[in-house]
């Protein structure tokens, strides 16, 4: 499928009946990868798409693509870009950086003031995330707010998570911060000489974090 033959745009009432496949492939796709956002229901992402929160993209004969919405916490300080999901039809095909390009713009739209970050194990996500502004940060740069970690209650690793009281886990880190940021051409170019390490680190993650846990399932 050509790029050019698919649509990114803000979703809204008329794509809600889109919900419940949404939420299908994101619960699929968590279990495949060992690691998940907060488990979400189809009204929840209802609900984003009547709120203008969120972006979907579609084929021109009108079949799903992909998804993203917008989470927001400590009263709008902080914004979070969550539930990226692709139709696995069309993965590898470049409509995920279209999608985080869209829902990026549609929050700075909105909460131009705050600072959006994310959590990823995925390296092409970080390479996304770095093209356009982000930086890797350490977990205390994150939202404190309670609401945001009990939504990692549903991710296999949030045993890890709490063991290292929130400070660190598989996920990196990443925030945009639209009072102190690089260009995305600097960020852009650390990620390509940092990708092998950020490779390392999470096999080292995975190494060191996962054994005692698999040692205790044992």
């Amino acid at each position: 499928m050509n790029i050019a033959d698919i649509e990114v745009t803000v979703a809204d009432f008329t794509h809600t009946h889109y919900a419940q496949r949404i939420t299908d492939e994101m619960e699929a796709s968590a279990k495949a990868r060992g690691t998940g956002i907060a488990k979400r229901s189809p009204e929840y992402i209802a609900q984003k798409m009547l709120e203008g929160k969120a972006v979907i993209a579609l084929t021109r004969t009108g079949a799903w693509v992909g998804f993203c919405y917008i989470e927001e916490w400590s009263h709008g300080k902080f914004v979070a870009n969550s539930g990226l999901i692709v139709n696995p039809d069309y993965r590898k095909s470049g409509v995920a950086k279209e999608i985080k390009k869209c829902i990026f713009n549609l929050s700075r739209e909105k909460y131009p003031e705050a600072k959006i970050f994310g959590l990823t194990t995925g390296l092409a996500v970080m390479k996304i995330n770095s093209e356009l502004g982000y930086e890797p940060v350490t977990y205390s740069e994150l939202t404190n707010d309670e609401t945001f970690w009990a939504g990692c209650k549903s991710c296999v690793n949030y045993e890890i998570l709490m063991s290292k009281e929130r400070k660190n886990c598989m996920c990196t880190a990443m925030l945009f911060d639209p009072k102190d940021h690089f260009e995305p051409a600097e960020t852009t170019e650390y990620f390509a000489k940092k990708s092998k390490v950020y490779e390392r680190l999470q096999r080292w993650k995975e190494s060191r974090f996962l054994k005692p846990f698999l040692k205790k399932e044992k």
